[in-house]
C-alpha cells in the first residue's frame, strides 16, 4: 500500500513538473525545441496609396521647396500654379494608359514645357536654385565646410 502511494505521488509530481521544467529549458536555450506559437502571418492588408489631386501633391511639396529656397509670396504663387498645371498633365497621361514609348514622349514634352515656363516666370537665380534642388532629389544644397588644418608643433 505504501509503495503504491509513493508510486502515484512520484507519477503525479513528475507529470506536473515536466511542463514547468520544459518552459525553463525553452527560455534558457532560446526555444530551440518545439515552438508552441503559431507562425505570424501578415494580418494587415497592404493599403493602396490614396489618390491625391495635383493641388494636394503640390501643397505637400511646397513647404519643402520654400524651406530650401527663399521665395517671395508672388514667386511662390507663380511656382505653385505652374507645378499644379504640369502635375495635372502628368496625372492625365497616367490615366490614359498609353504605351511606354508614347508615355515617355508625353513626359518629355511636359518636362520641357514646365522648364520653359519656370525659366520665363522666375528670376534666374531662383530658377537655378530650384533646378539644383530638383537635381539633388529634393534635398537642400550642402554648403562646403572649410577644413581646419592642424598645427604641427
Amino acid at each position: 500500500m505504501r509503495t503504491k502511494h509513493h508510486f502515484f505521488l512520484f507519477l503525479f509530481s513528475t507529470l506536473f513538473l515536466i511542463p514547468s521544467l520544459e518552459a525553463q529549458v525553452d527560455q534558457r536555450f532560446g526555444a530551440m525545441g518545439r515552438r508552441r506559437l503559431a507562425p505570424q502571418t501578415q494580418t494587415a492588408t497592404p493599403r493602396e496609396p490614396e489618390n491625391l489631386t495635383a493641388e494636394e501633391m503640390v501643397d505637400a511639396e511646397m513647404p519643402k521647396i520654400r524651406e530650401a529656397i527663399e521665395f517671395s509670396e508672388f514667386e511662390a504663387a507663380v511656382l505653385r500654379s505652374i507645378l499644379t498645371k504640369y502635375v495635372q498633365q502628368r496625372i492625365e497621361v497616367q490615366i490614359l494608359n498609353l504605351g511606354p514609348e508614347k508615355t515617355r514622349e508625353a513626359y518629355e514634352t511636359i518636362n520641357l514645357n514646365q522648364e520653359e515656363e519656370l525659366k520665363a516666370s522666375l528670376p534666374e537665380e531662383k530658377y537655378n536654385a530650384l533646378k539644383e534642388y530638383r537635381d539633388n532629389g529634393g534635398k537642400k544644397p550642402k554648403e562646403k565646410k572649410k577644413k581646419k588644418k592642424k598645427n604641427k608643433s
